[in-house]
């Protein structure tokens, strides 16, 4: 026999010679099958010959197929022995090759054989082997046999589920047997029989066969120990899972979990190796179970904590299946299943590796913030504190897509936030009807709410420390993508998403947290919330300033403060006191920078930065505890300075954290011991502190000794730049000038910087009220409110309240720079013009301070040698004294008492003020028109008994009457000078004085030594010419002027008038008319007389009574000098033109006593244009209606007159006008008397100059 023959010898030669074939030398020798079947049914025979033998019946089908099959046909009771026997061999045979290669032939024989072998054949003598239970152990080669007959023959899997059932059921009994390579066997079975036939495999098991199944999964993960077994368990899961049955895919999920849940360490790796995530994934796409979707979260929540997951890119394909099953189960009934998926995405947000993006494009992001955005707004608060838990995690650099998505962050904060309402935060009543049993309860609303509280503050805190990160990321702050149009919106930009974090922690999220920690704090809660306050000082710094105000003013200091006690003390809870230190000095910090005035420099900012990280951490003490620390002389001054700022940064913003009297108290022992205990100086930010305290808690604490003064004065001292610590504040003005000591070496220092921040707002204020004008218009602005301001009021406080601060502030006035001077002037005026009883008292203080600045300015000017001029000094001092002078005269007029005796102070002050005039040059109109004016008024003011010498001492003043001359003859030239030009004032004024001068030098006969030169025909000109181009106070003083004038026969010797032509005096005129008019002439009148017309028309109040009195001074004139011309000018057509105009004006202008004066002229000089019917009868009906007795005095003064006029120059028509013309003229006799027309003056400012009520009056003669 040769090596290669496959025969048994010893019986060979009895077989039958068909039974044996010879193959090429390439596939063997010969080859006999009954010798085959001979050797394995030989039981005496080697396990190494049946395994040869076998190997050679496996390579014949392997290479002769065909010969191997014509030896089978011939005999199919031999092809079915052998197969028996061969079944037989899985049984018997122990040697493990064997066994293989009879597995090996049996399955080759099946599949060659299968269209002439009936399977079932193969499937019955499987069953007969599997129906003896006593030999189970046994079983594990027909297992495998079948397993990879299955494997094999696809067909083999339908017949064995649809007919062969109870076989089935023999397999899930050896499942139970103890053995785990059984049951390797037996999965490995199942798992054939599962993968072969389909998806469909599973639902066509019978159902108890498909239980029966699951629970064997799960009952062999549970005890499982070999990877085979594991690894067949997980492929029979993966096909479990494929099904379309929802309950094995249930069952599938569950035995995942459970094994999990049992050893996940074991099996995780095995089951994202078997790629069973995906599968799982997948399920999570396609389902609607509640129970299935539930299962499958839970699974994958347990494998989440296997890295083998992340790294093999599980999630990253499977995210989207999950976002997409949330949004299924969101609409779900069972609330636990959205619950447990937005568990799963915050595992896999939580988890995944930052080098693996999950969202690489804002589609795939915005469909997560999507859902996320719905679990949110969901109304089961379980469920949505699971979402903002989820959304936490999403709030990381490494999950966010570029471009960034800001516009899903921002409505994620929002949907967040919006939730606050519906918190069921118990109030304090709540709190103790439920007790802390109900608190304490997992499944109470109170509890429910503060756990989403404290996952929304974990959230709110992670999107901070996103916009932080982002910031720092030029790239990332802002959508590249966004179109050029929406960039204004900003939208979808990093500060929308900073403009929302802040608008929501102001508006909700600060109000819920406090009423959530109202009595019972919460150590995690309020380290999440400081941490988020802080973050806020970082993200938006330019809204900071008054957010940091609004948080400073609501009590945060106390706050912070209290919690720190309560909460951090022992070193308890360091994180919750590392963010309530971080949130306290940033506060602090930025309270300091944008302070008002900003306090302190680059250094003092560093300074307490590294003052409050130093010693916050270690502050932990109620705010009862704080004085007895300020006092405490071994407490470290650290901690007392710490205490200090916080107690005037809190107070400055209205939040007192102490009583009053303790601040104070402690405060300046804490300064004393300061200075005992160390020569060091104050840094400027505790003195500033300790200055403010002091100054707002004095009011209700007692007076300061000497020592304690002197200690607070020493510290004061120290500081080189009193502005460095100055708080503008009223307090701190009273404060410093409440005491004497204090009041001599910081009053000015304090009073200038008072001013100055006045001058500051003042100018903001006008840079409004322009603005204001420009929008609203004119009309509306000439409406505004001219009320003091507030520094200004609070100054006359103090003035009130300690009068030597007038001292002080009169010294500043005089030796400061002109803008302090101004700010200076501008109190003691808004002082003076107010209603204050002690205005007189203070009027008769300040005179001789004045008089005494005066009497210096010209001393000092005299002793330099500059007689006609005036020092720097003065030039600085001079225009603010003078207008101060003019305050006190304006504020308080000298009655007739005063200038009994004018030696006393007004003469005095009325001497020095003529004599620097003489000393200014024309140009300094700054203090001209004050000394002008105020020497007008004087006059204005003197009685009969005292003017006489006034106007001696003017008129005698050769530099006053040059100045004048130099004035008027500027202004009247062709091209007058620039300095002039500027002031209309500085010429109305002088009209006014000269008017004075001449009236009053006539009716004294005063000594002139000096005259005057004035163009008359160049006033009348002006008048009737430039009248639109003029002010109406200076047509006033022209008119004023010229009434004195006219009123002396144009013949004054303190002012001569000339009629000139291109500037020369012309001669007196021959004609009759024109020489008795010289210098006015004829023309000229006439001329005056039009203008005056004209001037009445325009209804300005002076301008109607001055031109009233100029028209009468004229007519009388005319009537002097040439009746002809009188007659004549009385009798101009257009006086009826003008008087209907007037007549026509309305009831205020109707019965206006100059009104009633004009009527009374023309009937005085017979003029036509007055009317009985239309005129005066129209006068009397309507003073009838109204009551004599509502009349004016100087009304029923003007009406007298009229009246008297009308009985002698008027024919009344009828007895009954005589009547009642006389009945009128009873009544009005109370009203006229002269007790009741007593005339008192008064002090009126119009525009630039100060003028006297009593100068236009109307001339009642």
């Amino acid at each position: 026999m040769a090596t290669s023959d496959i025969i048994y010898e010893k019986v060979h030669f009895r077989h039958d010679p068909k039974w044996s074939v010879r193959l090429r030398p390439a596939e063997g020798g010969l080859f006999c099958l009954a010798c085959v079947i001979e050797i394995i049914q030989a039981g005496e025979m080697a396990s190494v010959r049946k395994s040869y033998a076998l190997s050679g019946v496996s390579g014949m089908l392997k290479n002769s197929a065909k010969a191997m099959k014509e030896l089978l046909q011939q005999d199919h009771r031999v092809t079915l022995h052998f197969i028996i026997t061969l079944i037989g061999m899985l049984q018997t045979v122990e040697d493990p090759v064997t066994l293989e290669k009879a597995d090996q032939v049996l399955v080759q024989l099946v599949l060659e054989l299968q269209n002439e072998l009936p399977l079932h054949f193969v499937l019955d003598e499987i069953h007969k082997q599997l129906s003896d239970q006593l030999n189970v152990k046994r079983f594990r080669p027909t297992f495998n046999f079948l397993g990879n007959l299955l494997k094999t023959v696809p067909n083999v899997a339908h017949s064995l589920m649809t007919q062969y059932v109870p076989l089935l059921d023999h397999l899930c009994s050896a499942w139970l047997y103890p053995d785990e390579a059984l049951k390797t066997s037996v999965v490995f079975v199942w798992l054939q029989l599962l993968g072969t036939c389909g998806d469909a495999a599973a639902q066509s098991l019978p159902v108890a066969i498909r239980d029966r199944l699951c629970t064997l999964l799960l009952q062999t993960f549970a005890n499982a120990g070999s990877g085979q077994l594991i690894k067949n368990c997980a492929e029979v899961i993966k096909l479990l899972l494929l099904s379309g049955d929802d309950l094995l895919q249930l069952t599938s999920a569950r035995c995942i979990a459970a094994v999990l849940v049992h050893s996940p360490s074991q099996y995780s790796p095995v089951f994202i190796k078997a790629d069973l995530p995906g599968f799982l994934f997948d399920r999570l796409a396609c389902s609607n179970s509640e129970m299935l979707l539930w299962s499958i979260y839970a699974c994958l929540v347990l494998l989440t904590e296997e890295p083998l997951l992340f790294s093999q890119c599980h999630t990253v394909y499977g995210i989207e299946s999950l976002v997409r099953s949330l949004k299924q189960a969101l609409r779900l009934t069972n609330l636990e299943v959205p619950k447990q998926g937005f568990l799963l995405l915050t595992e896999i947000l939580e988890r995944q590796p930052p080098s693996i993006h999950l969202f690489p494009s804002g589609s795939a992001f915005g469909a997560v913030s999507e859902v996320l955005l719905a679990g949110v707004s969901a109304s089961c608060l379980l469920v949505a504190t699971q979402a903002v838990s989820a959304a936490t995690t999403l709030f990381r650099l490494n999950h966010q897509p570029s471009p960034v998505q800001y516009k899903a962050l921002v409505g994620l904060i929002e949907a967040i936030t919006s939730k606050f309402p519906e918190l069921h935060l118990p109030s304090s009543a709540h709190r103790r009807s439920t007790g802390n049993l109900r608190r304490s309860n997992p499944k109470s609303h109170p509890f429910k709410s503060k756990e989403y509280l404290l996952k929304a503050l974990v959230c709110f805190h992670a999107a901070c420390r996103l916009a932080e990160e982002c910031a720092s990321e030029p790239v990332l702050m802002k959508n590249p993508f966004t179109s050029p149009y929406k960039l204004n919106c900003a939208e979808d930009s990093l500060e929308s998403l900073c403009r929302c974090l802040l608008r929501c922690c102001d508006s909700v999220w600060i109000p819920t947290v406090l009423r959530a920690c109202e009595h019972v704090p919460s150590s995690q809660i309020l380290q999440y919330f400081y941490s988020i306050l802080c973050s806020q000082f970082d993200l938006l710094p330019s809204f900071m300033p008054e957010f940091a105000k609004k948080l400073a003013s609501s009590g945060f200091f106390k706050l912070a403060v209290e919690h720190k006690a309560v909460l951090c003390a022992g070193n308890s809870n360091p994180n919750m006191n590392s963010s309530c230190c971080g949130f306290l000095q940033k506060l602090s910090v930025c309270l300091l920078s944008v302070s008002d005035p900003p306090t302190g420099s680059h250094n003092d900012f560093e300074e307490v930065k590294n003052l409050l990280q130093s010693s916050l951490s270690s502050l932990c003490c109620h705010l009862s505890d704080w004085p007895s620390l300020l006092c405490e002389y071994q407490e470290p001054r650290d901690t007392k300075y710490c205490l200090v700022l916080f107690l005037y940064l809190a107070l400055k913003h209205g939040d007192r954290l102490l009583p009053d009297q303790a601040v104070f108290s402690s405060v300046v022992v804490m300064l004393q011991s300061v200075q005992e205990q160390s020569d060091s100086v104050l840094p400027l930010f505790v003195l500033r502190s300790s200055l403010y305290l002091l100054a707002v808690t004095q009011d209700k604490s007692p007076s300061l000794d000497r020592a304690p003064l002197s200690c607070i004065s020493k510290a004061l001292s120290s500081c080189q730049s009193f502005s460095s610590i100055y708080t503008h504040h009223p307090a701190l003005l009273h404060f410093i000038c409440r005491y004497r000591e204090l009041a001599q070496r910081f009053g000015p220092l304090v009073l200038e910087l008072w001013l100055t921040k006045k001058s500051q707002r003042n100018t903001e204020q006008t840079t409004a009220d322009l603005q204001e004008i420009a929008e609203k218009g004119e009309s509306q602005a000439e409406t505004h409110n001219q009320e003091p301001d507030t520094e200004t009021i609070e100054l006359l406080a103090v003035l009130e309240k300690y009068p030597d601060v007038i001292l002080t502030l009169m010294d500043m006035m005089i030796t400061r720079e002109t803008p302090l001077a101004e700010r200076v002037l501008s109190v003691i005026e808004t002082l003076l013009h107010g209603s204050r009883e002690y205005t007189t008292d203070l009027c008769a203080s300040l005179r001789p301070a004045l008089l005494q600045a005066l009497q210096r300015i010209s001393v000092e000017s005299m002793g330099s040698g500059l007689e006609h001029d005036l020092t720097a000094l003065a030039v600085k001092s001079l225009p603010v004294v003078l207008k101060l002078l003019c305050v006190t005269q304006t504020s308080d007029p000298p009655s007739p008492a005063i200038f009994t005796n004018m030696e006393e102070v007004h003469f005095k002050l009325l001497y020095h003020v003529s004599s620097i005039v003489g000393m200014l040059k024309p140009s300094n109109t700054e203090s001209l028109l004050p000394a002008l004016n105020y020497l007008q008024c004087c006059l204005s003011l003197s009685p009969a008994h005292s003017a006489d010498r006034a106007v001696s001492v003017l008129l005698s003043s050769s530099g006053l009457m040059a100045q004048l001359q130099t004035v008027i003859s500027s202004c009247s030239a062709p091209s007058p000078p620039p300095f002039v030009c500027r002031s209309s004032a500085l010429l109305s004024c002088s009209h006014l004085l000269l008017s004075s001068l001449i009236t009053l030098q006539r009716l004294h006969s005063t000594q002139v030594q000096k005259s005057i030169s004035w163009s008359l025909d160049a006033a009348v000109q002006r008048l009737l010419l430039q009248k639109r181009n003029t002010d109406n106070l200076l047509l006033v003083s022209y008119l004023k002027l010229l009434e004195a004038l006219l009123d002396v026969d144009l013949a004054s010797a303190v002012v001569v008038c000339l009629n000139t032509c291109s500037g020369h005096a012309r001669l007196r005129p021959l004609g009759v008319e024109d020489s008795a008019l010289y210098p006015l002439g004829s023309t000229d009148a006439m001329c005056l007389l039009t203008s005056l017309s004209g001037l009445l028309l325009q209804k300005h109040e002076l301008l109607l009574r001055t031109s009233v009195n100029c028209l009468s001074s004229l007519l009388g004139f005319l009537k002097r000098q040439s009746p002809v011309t009188a007659k004549y000018a009385a009798r101009q057509p257009w006086y009826q033109f003008l008087l209907r105009c007037l007549l026509s004006s309305g009831e205020n202008y109707f019965l206006h006593p100059a009104l009633l004066r004009l009527i009374t002229l023309m009937l005085q000089y017979g003029s036509a244009a007055v009317l009985w019917e239309s005129d005066l009868l129209h006068v009397l009906e309507t003073i009838e209606k109204s009551g004599v007795k509502e009349l004016s005095q100087e009304t029923a003064q003007a009406l007298r007159l009229l009246l008297i006029q009308i009985q002698s120059s008027v024919s009344l028509p009828t007895e009954e006008h005589k009547l009642r013309v006389r009945k009128m003229m009873e009544e009005l006799e109370p009203h006229t008397s002269a007790d009741s027309c007593s005339s008192s003056s008064s002090i009126l400012r119009v525009g630039e100059i100060s003028i006297c009520s009593s100068d236009f009056t109307l001339k009642m003669g």
